[in-house]
């Protein structure tokens, strides 16, 4: 392929190009050339030499596009909107191709600070969440706002002034929303929905001694096999963590709290794939003492915890804010609100926290309204925010490597990782941050 007798001849509304088919080899197999190749990726034969394959598109996106593919470089006119392009590459099958172009594999160390949308909605934001493609769901309030990897949003969920506690992607399609119970209005609970045009595909329901049970959900998770878990809590006895399935929207199980231990009001939930158990945090201020468990549901029990249960009042700056499991190292990370971070080590039930001070970014008293700290963890790197800024920890010991940092919009009060992007949404302003790796350079 390449060579002479192998150059194509498109007319792409009214303008000629010329191109290889090694260029448009490098389209893939399941693009619109695609359809250009036999099963060796040899040309298919045309009638003539001279024939010109018509396609009734835009002249200056198909030059972009045509020259991504020769050069892996993206480089976009100030004469081509951006949106349109994007409309473009998918037409072509090439959004991947766009994509990987833009920007690179995450990397907390290398990212930069790529747009900053300002959200509608009135008060603080609650939460966002990360999609699979690179989109976002926005949670403030009773109103979720839902954005594609181009940043153009989609109707919004109003869920009638119910106050929405978490949000999560169940895949590129749906969104899974959990949320306060109304007094005397039989509300609340979990719903999936749409995440193209906001509509409720199905409620999630708890059933309590064989009744359906109103209930307020919060925390939730997911696992590879199609497991949904949330934090539950009811009228009378359902306190605990329900357990659906993600396709059918049954419940499955549910496993009740014990006394003097918190699990239906779990600040956190995470799943954890090699253990096959789930982390429930409970966590300062929500009560005033913070207890955090692994739960294996197929033996129904605890299989460790740990709370500050008894621990000297002098410690109260030591109050665990965030917790996040590190299977690999056998530890459950914690933060302060001085970002101070602490290790609990996995094997052993009760033990205490070995606090590490070297990450301490602030001292003294804390703002007059403070974000608390949020971790995540991600591709071997650890994420914590504080107030207007993102630290990332990487290596054995967790060393400080890097810091995510913008002035506008106030202290970041959730952020969120996925699709090869972080998300931080601000409380003052109501604004959310696009963090991005970009592209290694083209040689």
């Amino acid at each position: 392929m390449g060579i002479q007798k192998d150059i194509v001849k498109f007319n792409v509304g009214g303008r000629i190009f010329q191109t290889t088919a090694t260029t448009l080899a490098n389209a893939g197999r399941d693009s619109f050339f695609g359809a250009f190749f036999d099963d060796n990726w040899d040309l298919q034969q045309q009638r003539n030499n001279h024939q010109e394959f018509f396609i009734d598109r835009n002249p200056d996106c198909f030059a972009v596009l045509l020259d991504l593919l020769r050069t892996g470089d993206l480089y976009i006119p100030s004469n081509v909107p951006e949106r349109l392009l994007y409309k473009e590459a998918m037409f072509y099958g090439l959004i991947d191709h766009v994509r990987s172009a833009k920007w690179g594999p995450f990397d907390g160390n290398r990212l930069k600070l790529s747009k900053s949308v300002t959200g509608r909605a009135p008060g603080d934001g609650t939460a966002i969440r990360a999609g699979p493609d690179g989109g976002c769901c926005v949670a403030h309030g009773s109103m979720v706002h839902v954005f594609d990897w181009m940043l153009e949003e989609h109707p919004p969920i109003n869920l009638d002034y119910q106050r929405i506690n978490d949000i999560g992607w169940v895949n590129a399609e749906h969104v899974l929303i959990s949320a306060c119970e109304r007094l005397g209005r039989g509300d609340g609970g979990m719903g999936l929905f749409s995440s193209s045009n906001g509509d409720l595909r199905y409620k999630f329901n708890v059933v309590h001694d064989n009744q359906v049970k109103s209930y307020t959900a919060g925390a939730l998770s997911f696992s590879p096999d199609y497991k949904i878990f949330a934090s539950c809590r009811g009228r009378s006895n359902e306190y605990g963590i329900g357990v659906w399935d993600q396709v059918t929207g049954k419940q499955m199980d549910f496993f009740y709290e014990s006394p003097g231990w918190s699990l239906g009001d779990a600040d956190k939930l995470q799943w954890l794939n090699g253990s096959n158990c789930l982390l429930v945090a409970t966590l300062f201020p929500r009560k005033d003492n913070c207890y955090i468990s692994l739960l294996d549901f197929r033996e129904k029990r605890m299989v460790w915890s740990w709370s500050d249960i008894g621990a000297p009042v002098t410690v109260d700056e030591k109050r665990v804010r965030d917790a996040i499991a590190m299977e690999e190292c056998n530890s459950v990370c914690v933060v302060n609100e001085y970002e101070d971070l602490g290790f609990i080590d996995l094997r052993f039930s009760g033990g205490s926290v070995r606090w590490s001070s070297r990450s301490r970014l602030m001292k003294g008293k804390m703002p007059d309204e403070p974000c608390y700290p949020k971790l995540a963890l991600h591709n071997g790197q650890l994420f914590s925010s504080m107030n207007d800024c993102i630290s990332v920890f990487c290596g054995p010991d967790w060393v400080l490597t890097s810091r995510l940092r913008r002035s506008y919009g106030g202290s970041i009060c959730d952020f969120s990782i996925g699709g090869d992007r972080l998300f931080a949404l601000h409380s003052e302003e109501n604004v959310f941050d696009i963090w991005e790796t970009p592209p290694p350079p083209v040689i």
